[in-house]
């Protein structure tokens, strides 16, 4: 199970790139070794690496063979320490995504319904999925509109289905033939 923690930072901030086959990720973790983010480039409120901040590869490597594993399609759940520094009520938000299962998706509306808040909340559970830093690891991607669109990720659309497509909660997307292309009978 993945240990998740919030509150105040304790410490040195620790930074390392993954190839994966969405694009390189960014990974950050504080002193303790606990994951605080996970962006990809061009992410909406995503990471980026600072002065400050230690490159060391060392405090990742748990959480890069897992990555791997999972883009292998060999990993279901994450089991690594994560550290977020969110309000009390996106902490409740980013820990029911932690319940959304490999595979499926869930629509806004029922993460609020989890967390108990109003169906009015709706709109704020959306800006706290798409506030969440640890793209991937928390599965906001596994969150869709109430009619089935895909709305919504900070980390990109292309990237959502990717993710989606690799979990088999949407089929591969095939070509599309127009009518010219198509045999005739």
């Amino acid at each position: 199970m993945t240990t998740h923690t919030h509150g105040t930072s304790t410490g040195r901030t620790y930074w390392t790139t993954l190839d994966s086959p969405l694009c390189p990720l960014l990974l950050t973790a504080d002193s303790s070794g606990a994951l605080t983010s996970l962006s990809v480039p061009g992410q909406k409120g995503g990471r980026e690496v600072q002065a400050a901040w230690r490159h060391d590869a060392g405090p990742f490597r748990e959480a890069e063979e897992q990555l791997r594993a999972y883009f292998a399609g060999e990993l279901k759940e994450f089991r690594l320490p994560l550290r977020t520094f969110g309000t009390a009520f996106r902490e409740r938000v980013w820990a029911a995504l932690d319940d959304v299962p490999y595979g499926s998706t869930t629509t806004y509306g029922e993460i609020a319904a989890r967390i108990g808040a109003p169906r009015a909340a709706v709109r704020a559970v959306g800006g706290a999925i798409g506030a969440n830093p640890l793209l991937v690891l928390r599965p906001c991607h596994r969150v869709i509109g109430a009619d089935g669109s895909l709305t919504g990720y900070a980390g990109g659309l292309e990237r959502k289905v990717r993710l989606l497509t690799l979990e088999g909660a949407l089929q591969a997307r095939q070509p599309c033939r127009s009518r010219a292309t198509q045999p005739r009978s």
